[in-house]
């Protein structure tokens, strides 16, 4: 999530994956991939540069992950000879 400011200056956070488009006319538009509309004190470059270090951020962070760690238990093949035909038990 990205934290932008409105224009009365009270701050929200917003998924910037959903961003579909940034206007810039006087004042910076968000517009999203629903059709939903915010507008915003940054400039379209302090948005755009939120939105590259959040992005940067992700793929750092994916980079430090260590691998997941081996299942306890093992999956195996269920075949159809296995389930007891309905009615019986």
């Amino acid at each position: 999530m990205i934290v932008v400011t409105r224009l009365n200056d009270s701050q929200f956070a917003i998924n910037p994956d959903l961003i579909e488009r940034i206007h810039e006319n006087p004042d910076t538009t968000l517009v999203m991939v629903d059709g939903a509309k915010f507008i915003v004190t940054e400039t379209m470059a302090e948005v755009i540069e939120l939105v590259a270090r959040y992005r940067s951020r992700i793929v750092s962070l994916a980079y430090d992950e260590k691998p997941a760690s081996p299942p306890q238990r093992t999956l195996g093949l269920v075949t159809t000879g296995s389930f007891e035909k309905r009615g019986e038990r």
